[in-house]
């Protein structure tokens, strides 16, 4: 009997289905139509956004929410080029991200022969970026080379993983390799190094634990440990909404004074699943961070932990995993006054921020309270800064965006569409500024295109706010902070989806739900100044 012959592109959908994934991302071209043809016979759902960066951003956001790499298709060159925005987002906030791209003719690579979409050398130019990035010269490689992809998407650090498939090699007919899902291996700390951390923990007195995005799966051992210890849990912005409604939970940055005051009073600091980053710790760049003489420092990263800030104790392991380990070890220990630490903190960092920054809040606890099940995907704009300073989510990955890290302008509009693919039966909010959807204003027909449950609210403030009160408080005169934006509404008109402009930001709880109860997109304008209520 004779072996099952299929095209490198049949055995990649073949394959991807094989590691559990359900959706791609990406706008079809004639550098990867052979990639589709099997696509169409598969169970893999296709969503095409308007353009590659948004594709990228799509599966980011899909990711975030369901838990699986997200993946896009590009094509070569531009196709490409447009999603590496998106990548570097992902590379910057660990989200496990597959882009599966198209290259010339392998002949052709690094001749420069002017063919379409060449680049002088696709796959140098990327793998500076990727966590890992691959040319499939050989067809025959492609199942060995897909494992390995997934391998590295599933353990460790996660990140941007890139394949290029020549277009000689797409057409290639090769036998069907083994249809297996890649094996994810993570590191594990010793016994000795987490007897070590359970008694750092049981002499503690005044223990902080911080948690960052990579902790988000460990929340019920972190609970337990918190509460044993008696020890406040400080979130960053990709942590939010851990312990929701929890008497220890800190839902504040690290960059507040407040927060800071808490964790340099603490004799301990637990820091799990958190890079340390600077737009988390010390957003104001003003060096006020506190050294921390006790650390304890969990992270997947060996090279992350190397960078500081200098541990009493670091741990390899997964945030999940380590903290199970120390609990363990843990002996009983008694109540000390973490509640109350905990209690102080929040209400000293509310108190902390400008009427302003409250008012803005208010708008993001109005929404929660409206759709208690929604989440929240934010862009670069001042109600998601003030979010990220303050925001005492509902649940852990309800409340997500790019205004750390690379900190992209016009993230959140795909992004929020990709959130709406991997969970539909959830309303999704698109927090974003009037400059930043104008990033990515034609998503708006991506998500029409699927009915998506997206909300886009958009915070006008006629342009870029933010710079231009740097700009005048950096003794600099405001210039290019000021472009001009579309009616709204009529752009959404366009594409179909139904928009209203608040009058008054005391509507906001009718029309999300008016918004939610129609189903599929919508589009809500709240303006700064014209919007009574919005600033206080």
């Amino acid at each position: 009997m004779s072996e099952e012959m299929k095209t490198v592109g049949e055995v990649l959908v073949d394959l991807l289905e094989a590691n559990g994934v359900e959706v791609v991302f990406g706008i079809p071209g004639v550098h990867t139509v052979e990639l589709y043809r099997g696509l169409a016979a598969s169970k893999i759902r296709h969503v095409t956004p308007r353009h590659e960066q948004g594709a990228g951003f799509m599966a980011d956001g899909y990711a975030r929410v369901s838990g699986k790499p997200g993946v896009a298709l590009v094509i070569t060159g531009p196709g490409l080029t447009n999603t590496i925005t998106a990548m570097a987002q992902a590379r910057q906030d660990s989200i496990p991200m597959l882009v599966i791209s198209g290259v010339n003719r392998r002949d052709s690579l690094g001749h420069g022969r002017g063919l379409l979409h060449e680049l002088p050398d696709q796959h140098g130019m990327i793998k500076t970026l990727a966590l890992y990035s691959q040319t499939l010269l050989n067809p025959a490689d492609l199942g060995s080379l897909i494992e390995r992809a997934f391998a590295i998407l599933t353990s460790g650090r996660p990140g941007p993983v890139h394949i290029e498939i020549p277009t000689d090699v797409m057409t290639a007919r090769i036998a069907m390799p083994p249809l297996r899902k890649a094996t994810a291996t993570r590191p594990r700390a010793d016994a000795e190094t987490l007897q070590k951390a359970a008694i750092l923990c049981g002499d503690a007195s005044r223990p902080v634990i911080i948690c960052g995005g990579g902790a988000i799966t460990a929340e019920a051992e972190i609970q337990e440990l918190a509460e044993r210890i008696g020890a406040p849990v400080v979130m960053t912005v990709n942590a939010r909404g851990m312990l929701a409604g929890h008497p220890l939970r800190v839902p504040a940055s690290p960059s507040l004074k407040a927060v800071r005051s808490l964790i340099s009073d603490a004799d301990l600091v637990i820091a799990l699943g958190t890079e340390m980053g600077q737009t988390d710790y010390d957003m104001y760049a003003d060096g006020g961070f506190p050294i921390l003489g006790n650390l304890i420092r969990t992270d997947i990263d060996a090279a992350q932990l190397a960078r500081g800030p200098h541990a009493a104790l670091s741990i390899l392991s997964g945030a999940k995993t380590a903290t199970a380990g120390i609990l363990a070890f843990l002996t009983a220990k008694p109540a000390n006054k973490g509640k109350e630490r905990a209690a102080a903190a929040r209400k000293t960092a509310m108190a902390e921020l400008t009427a302003k920054m409250r008012a803005e809040i208010a708008v993001i606890d109005a929404i929660y309270q409206a759709l208690p099940d929604a989440t929240i995907v934010g862009d670069s704009t001042q109600a998601v800064y003030a979010g990220n300073l303050y925001c005492d989510a509902p649940r852990a990955k309800s409340w997500f965006n790019s205004a750390t890290g690379f900190g992209a302008l016009g993230y959140a509009p795909p992004a929020a569409v990709g959130a709406a693919v991997a969970d539909p039966d959830k309303p999704v909010i698109c927090l974003v500024g009037d400059g930043g959807i104008q990033f990515s204003l034609a998503e708006l027909g991506s998500a029409a295109d699927i009915n998506a449950n997206v909300i886009f609210l958009v915070w006008n403030n006629d342009g870029y706010q933010e710079i231009e009160a740097y700009m005048v408080e950096s003794g600099i005169t405001p210039e290019g902070v000021k472009p001009s934006a579309p009616d709204f509404l009529l752009a959404a008109g366009a594409y179909g989806v139904p928009a209203v402009r608040l009058s008054k930001v005391g509507d906001l709880t009718a029309a999300l739900t008016e918004a939610c109860k129609r189903g599929g997109p919508s589009l809500i304008e709240i303006h700064q100044t014209r919007t009574a209520g919005v600033t206080a």
